[in-house]
């Protein structure tokens, strides 16, 4: 378990603080995560890689020449937030472009590319390229649905020293798609994690049993096997890996590979040796040329008892690349030329420490009809806060059946800092518009993951249909719900029937729809709507998941509502409470 914390909830802000404290060699703090502490070269791609907390090395600690330029930190196991990323970018950007890599999850995908989206805007060249190695999360015919977990780390490392060495964006991504294309993990585990304050793994393996195909973020194995002894364990990574070699590897004789034998928490070095003396053997005798193998811990899963085995097939090329040496404060390797100059110790001083005075806020200018309907929008958001946190735990659990256990941590973290934004705003005398959207903004990046941009999108759909102008009636708010119906399925991807909050947002933003259009007042309609949703968040209990992190243990939720789906029912039934005493 996770012993050392003060608040939970601060755990992964005070974590970056002090690894930027003991490393400052190799990184200075930005707002979002880190960068070298040297600047990118002029001309030069930045490679920005990036991830939830919980997983170190991974991903602070791969920064540094020869490896990432700058990496964007989310809170523990939550992808970073489109606007953390963009901060770290635009701080490591340098003309050259920005590669943005990260391991293929929903919240990764989702804020990433909105990051991307908003580099561009600003006139910076960025592409992305998410690594997806888990043979475990999908098969062959789908492997672009694969998690990624230990093969983050040489295919970062192989774009990054193509950046190194001055080649273009679209080449480093080429290198990217390459490494990626090659490479393949599969991983066991015989505890799961525990997350900072919470009493409980996420997941438990019964006595003298291990879990197979495990997920980074403590989602629970696809499958049991009886407790191996060090050299059956190796024979079974060794061999699931060789039984999928990429397109154009007919036979693992005479290849070579880049070989990863990663821990994953609470397993000690020595018994990865005891493990990898197997590993070593197995490989030889397939007749596959080891090359610079890694055992140690690289990407981790807070104390997790398991390993996972990496293999990246080389070509001469990425064989170059994976040889060439870097200098981060968790991953070395080689002798690189004449270290880069330092910044001044000054201006990283004032960097770290913030000390620029913010411009005092501003809001637009609102009618009084709508800063009196900005009450309303108030109340409703506090009551969304107060309805997860009560049920924090609850969602946490729900999750925790086929996923990462980290929905209930998120959505209070998100719902918090939502009401807290709107607050401010409202002090200010924002207009109901304005007070949603500064609430959408502090939801998407103190929560981060899936479920934070999910409910960004929800809110700013909300306040734009809202306006500032006039007090929203109820045909209106229903419209502004239709939307973010909309927006939810357009940027998550997600349907009806996948088991998402998509199977509660759609027949309520409906049944909303319908109930205004008969004439009903808001909390009436409200009110049908809500009812309509509950059953539907219900009745997921009865679908299998097609989309996410359960899905690769779509039968384990069988019987289990979806969390983000239970979540956003509670939360619509609080917010016609708050509807009824604003009536």
């Amino acid at each position: 378990m996770t012993r050392l914390f003060n608040d939970p909830a601060a755990f992964a802000d005070e974590a970056l603080e002090g690894f930027t404290a003991a490393h400052r060699r190799w990184v200075r703090p930005v707002r979002g995560g880190v960068v070298r502490a040297a600047a990118t070269p002029a001309g030069q791609v930045a490679v920005v890689i990036g991830g939830g907390s919980g997983h170190y090395p991974a991903f602070s600690g791969l920064v540094g020449r020869g490896l990432a330029h700058g990496a964007a930190v989310g809170n523990v196991f939550a992808s970073p937030s489109a606007r953390q990323i963009h901060s770290v970018a635009t701080a490591a950007h340098a003309g050259g472009g920005v590669l943005l890599m990260y391991g293929n999850y929903a919240g990764d995908v989702l804020h990433f590319g909105q990051a991307a989206e908003r580099l561009a805007a600003d006139g910076v060249e960025t592409r992305t390229f998410a690594v997806a190695d888990d043979i475990s999360s999908a098969g062959p015919e789908e492997s672009a649905k694969r998690r990624g977990i230990a093969g983050d780390l040489p295919v970062f490392k192989a774009a990054a020293a193509a950046a190194e060495q001055g080649l273009p964006l679209e080449e480093v991504l080429r290198v990217a798609e390459r490494a990626g294309a090659r490479t393949r993990s599969f991983g066991i585990a015989f505890s799961g994690c525990t997350l900072p304050g919470a009493d409980h793994p996420l997941f438990t393996v019964p006595e003298a049993r291990m879990a197979v195909g495990l997920g980074i973020h403590g989602e629970p194995g696809i499958g049991e096997e009886a407790l191996p002894t060090a050299d059956e364990a190796a024979r079974l990574l060794v061999e699931t890996l060789l039984k999928e070699l990429p397109e154009d590897v007919a036979d693992p004789a005479g290849e070579r590979a880049a070989v990863i034998l990663n821990g994953l928490g609470s397993v000690k070095y020595e018994e990865l040796f005891v493990v990898y003396r197997r590993v070593a053997a197995l490989l030889g005798d397939a007749g596959v040329e080891i090359v610079d193998p890694e055992v140690g811990e690289l990407v981790t899963s807070f104390d997790m008892a398991g390993i996972s085995l990496t293999l990246t097939w080389l070509d001469d090329r990425l064989e170059e690349l994976w040889r060439a040496p870097a200098d981060t404060p968790a991953y070395r390797k080689g002798a690189l030329d004449a270290a880069e100059p330092d910044l001044d110790r000054a201006s990283v001083t004032a960097a770290a420490q913030d000390t620029t005075v913010p411009a005092a806020p501003v809001v637009p200018a609102a009618s009084e009809a709508s800063r009196g309907a900005a009450d309303t929008v108030l109340a409703a958001l506090d009551a969304v806060a107060r309805v997860v946190d009560a049920h924090a735990d609850e969602l946490g659990r729900i999750d925790a059946v086929a996923g990462d256990g980290d929905h209930g941590i998120g959505m209070r973290r998100g719902s918090t800092a939502a009401h807290r934004a709107a607050a401010d705003a409202h002090g200010l005398g924002a207009g109901a518009g304005t007070v949603l959207t500064r609430a959408a903004d502090a939801w998407a990046d103190k929560a981060g993951g899936t479920s934070g941009a999910l409910w960004g999108t929800i809110l700013r759909s909300l306040g734009t249909a809202l306006g500032d102008r006039d007090a929203p009636d109820a045909a209106r708010v229903a419209e502004g719900v239709t939307d973010a119906s909309a927006a939810v399925r357009r940027l998550g991807g997600a349907e009806v029937g996948d088991k998402t909050m998509v199977d509660v947002l759609v027949p309520f933003a409906d049944a909303l729809a319908a109930a205004t259009a008969e004439g009903l007042s808001l909390a009436d309609a409200w009110d049908r709507a809500a009812t309509t949703a509950t059953a539907a968040a219900a009745g997921t209990a009865d679908l299998l998941p097609r989309r996410g992190r359960a899905r690769p243990h779509a039968e384990k939720s069988l019987g289990t509502p979806d969390a983000g789906a239970h979540s956003l029912a509670l939360i619509t039934r609080a917010v016609h409470g708050a509807l009824l005493d604003h009536h």
